[in-house]
């Protein structure tokens, strides 16, 4: 029998770890919208509640405390002139920028705190990192991004190497003041149609990458997840051949399907997978959700969330609604895992 009353976080590791558990964590994984919040301010949420973790604090949801370490600088990075768009266009342009590339800077204050959190068990903590394919298109922006694989190969391996190096001192740095639970590689390199590149490209460009790092972070006991939107089913097999062990948010209009995954993967981790777009759509609908993804998650391994952020057409109420199904499919899925 699965021990019942957990902390926050000896609920995380015993779900992750295809454990009993007493509930699933309820969680919001990635917040919400800006605009989703404006909505619920005009609507019943306290409008001097903007802070994200006090926001959690006021749904009753589990607390998961995260830090994304940016390689690229605040200070002194230029700004790109829209969304997609590039700073760089040559290896030339690289050293130029190397000045406001890969600070090691970490708010010891900051951890300190979180640490004496997450040892009382009242919060999981994560961190993020660009991946290699998500860190050369925020230099090189979108279109030279793809083109660079074939074109500009040698940059994109010594930024990738560079990344990794960079990824090994934060490592160092961040577990000087505690051991996270779990960490993300931001990617977001699949679409609805599958990855945006071939397995001879992952091969080439991302797996060294994460065979100089993920055996780091295995070494210290920290999950590693892949954050992908899109359809993720191809890709998953190569993230797991690298060594990661799990993967988010698994989007269902992407046509991603968890119990497919879980066949394949009997042994990865998930977060996520559920339909933020039935989440207007009233009780039978969002149940109906709920009951999909039960017989996976009473198996361990996944961690029922929104599979992105809540969209802004989602009322106040609704989510209100949206949480308390949560409990109660929550509190299904433990007694079930401790069947």
């Amino acid at each position: 029998m699965g021990k019942v009353g957990m902390t926050t976080r000896e609920r995380f590791h015993a779900v992750m770890n295809f454990q009993p558990f007493d509930r699933l964590p309820i969680v919001e994984w990635a917040g919400w919208w800006t605009e989703t919040l404006a909505r619920w301010h005009a609507e019943k949420l306290p409008p001097e509640l903007t802070d994200r973790y006090e926001i959690l604090k006021h749904f009753g949801l589990d607390i998961y405390k995260q830090e994304w370490f940016s390689p690229r600088s605040a200070k002194g990075f230029p700004k790109p002139a829209h969304h997609g768009a590039g700073v760089i266009t040559s290896e030339a342009d690289y050293e130029k920028l190397l000045p406001c590339l890969y600070p090691t800077d970490v708010d010891g204050a900051r951890w300190e705190r979180w640490a004496a959190e997450q040892a009382r068990g009242d919060t999981v903590l994560w961190f993020t990192f660009d991946g290699p394919f998500w860190y050369p298109r925020t230099l090189l922006g979108i279109e030279r991004h793809l083109y660079a694989f074939y074109d500009q190969p040698d940059l994109m391996q010594r930024m990738n190497n560079d990344l990794a190096e960079w990824a090994l001192k934060m490592i160092d740095r961040i577990c000087s003041f505690c051991t996270p639970d779990y960490m993300t590689f931001g990617e977001d390199m699949s679409y609805n149609n599958g990855p945006m590149l071939g397995k001879e490209q992952f091969d080439t460009f991302l797996l060294p990458f994460y065979r100089k790092v993920v055996p780091l972070l295995r070494e210290r006991g920290i999950l590693t997840i892949i954050d992908s939107d899109g359809d993720i089913t191809r890709a998953a097999t190569w993230f797991e051949e690298a060594g990661l062990e799990g993967i988010l948010p698994l989007e269902r209009q992407a046509g991603v399907d968890v119990a497919l995954l879980r066949r394949r993967h009997p042994r990865m981790r998930f977060i996520g997978c559920y339909d933020k777009m039935c989440m207007n759509k009233g009780e039978a609908a969002m149940r109906a959700e709920f009951e999909r993804l039960l017989p996976v998650a009473a198996g361990g391994g996944l961690i029922v969330s929104c599979d992105h952020q809540t969209p802004p057409g989602v009322s106040y109420d609704q989510y209100q609604l949206y949480l308390q199904l949560f409990r109660e499919y929550a509190e299904i899925a433990g007694d079930l895992s401790r069947a």
